[in-house]
């Protein structure tokens, strides 16, 4: 009996809760949106002796293993089989009964479009024999090592060649809502919100809240992102921008959104079409606890009250450490107490000075420009401490400052014509937005309770040599 191979789409559960997300309308990836892989459909394709190649069989191959229909009196016998802990692709391939040289000559047609050293534990290969003569001859084998692209090596006769396909992509808008418990990055993921929208939103936040005091339980988020899709509805790696947000805190709505302007700059403003962003980041770090403020106090290490010139952030060691602000890196080295230590200079009067650190970032050095938001180091706890954080210091004209009560300068802000358009797309926005949480039953869900998750379609155990 022949055997077929298909890749079987993954549904999503949320761990619990109230929080809903929903699907809105889907937009094609255009040149001027680009999306995490490609945005249209390509074929790559390369023989081991870089001769022309016949672009008829490849693609066929290719396309065969995003699931088409079987002919009936198709001669290829297809044995799935799956790579495993610590296995070589070789190995899989001498396992399931193919000739090692025609093994080797496969895998490097293969390096032509993708690097087997890349495939992980687990991954499905779909390995083709011909029986045309009934000798079962091995003539390729193909995977798909993301929903949005499959790969395959074909014997066409002559040579091994390979063929790399990627589906064309969309961006789908995703709405969604829900209540903080705990902490917003918690419940957002209860709500089906991916890790990197979240880590983005927050990010677009921390101008203005403090994560460890501004947020309470029974505080409500909102968000409207969008989400990368192919034309079938597979989810594929990597996500869209947001596009809407808001965090309503103890009462207060703190909404920002997504505006381009009609120069093409990309940015968050909120409603009123004031530039979210300021000069410098209120808390250089995702998902820290803030552990010491500014002030007086009996120093952990040296027994005595002693002045502590900036706020401490516990995090675990290595967890990434952001610049405040755009500036000149001023200092960056051992420095005493501190340890591992970079001071920012951001203008004539203010800088940010960040200690304690692991490590530094790539290229960090005296006289490197930095960019806002730009990896400087990572938390450790070299010098004079006790335990894994991040210290953080704002010095205005060489003194330093709490960084939680400084006045923060914001940026531009919206006005005649521009702030006119920016009202029209907030309106769109908002209407977009409300038609995603009201949709009625039976529009299909990001997340759901783990009660009404749809089980997964799993792959009967496979053997490496006789295939599923």
């Amino acid at each position: 009996m022949l055997r077929r191979f298909a890749f079987a789409a993954v549904a999503m559960a949320a761990i619990g809760g109230a929080a809903t997300a929903t699907y809105l309308n889907t937009t094609s990836l255009s040149s001027s949106s680009p999306a995490p892989e490609t945005s249209a459909q390509t074929v790559q394709m390369a023989a081991t002796d870089g001769a022309t190649i016949d672009a008829s069989q490849g693609p066929a191959l290719v396309a065969d293993g995003w699931g088409d229909s079987e002919q009936a009196a198709d001669p290829v016998e297809r044995r799935l089989v799956s790579l495993g802990r610590g296995d070589t692709l070789m190995q899989v391939l001498i396992e399931a009964e193919v000739p090692q040289p025609n093994a080797h000559e496969a895998i490097n047609a293969l390096r032509a479009v993708y690097d087997p050293r890349r495939m992980k534990s687990g991954q499905p290969i779909e390995v083709l024999f011909d029986r045309t003569e009934g000798d079962g001859k091995f003539v390729g084998f193909a995977f798909q090592p993301a929903v949005e692209r499959s790969v395959s090596v074909s014997f066409d006769g002559v040579r091994f060649q390979a063929a790399e396909v990627a589906k064309k992509l969309e961006r789908r808008p995703i709405a969604a809502r829900g209540e903080i418990n705990s902490s917003l990055f918690e419940s957002g993921r209860q709500a089906g919100v991916p890790m990197a929208v979240l880590a983005a939103l927050i990010r677009n936040y921390s101008y203005d809240v403090d994560f460890q005091r501004d947020i309470q339980p029974g505080d409500q988020f909102e968000i409207l992102y969008e989400q990368i899709v192919t034309e079938d509805g597979e989810v594929a790696s990597g996500a869209g921008d947001i596009l809407y947000a808001s965090l309503t805190l103890s009462g207060k709505k703190k909404a920002i959104y997504r505006y381009e302007d009609s120069q093409g700059v990309a940015e968050y403003f909120n409603a009123m079409g004031e530039s979210v962003r300021k000069a410098l980041l209120r808390t250089p770090i995702d998902g820290a606890r803030l552990s010491s403020g500014f002030g007086m106090r009996r120093h952990p290490v040296l027994g005595y009250g002693k002045m502590h010139k900036g706020i401490d952030f516990a995090a675990p060691t290595g967890t990434p450490i952001y610049a405040a602000g755009a500036g000149v890196v001023e200092e960056a080295g051992s420095k005493g107490s501190y340890g591992n230590y970079i001071r920012v200079r951001h203008n004539n009067q203010i800088s940010t000075a960040y200690a304690h650190m692991s490590r530094f970032g790539t290229g960090m050095r005296r006289g490197a420009r930095v960019s806002q938001g730009d990896v400087i180091g990572y938390v450790g706890t070299t010098g004079r401490s006790t335990g894994p954080h991040l210290h953080y210091e704002i010095l205005k004209g060489g003194q330093q400052v709490n960084p939680l009560s400084v006045d923060m300068p914001t940026g531009r802000n919206l006005d005649g014509k521009e702030l006119k358009r920016f009202k029209g797309v907030l309106a769109s926005i908002d209407a977009q937005f409300q038609h995603g949480v009201t949709q009625p039953d039976g529009v299909a869900m990001v997340s759901a309770p783990a009660s009404q998750a749809v089980p997964s379609q799993r792959q009967p155990a496979c053997d490496k040599k006789h295939g599923c």
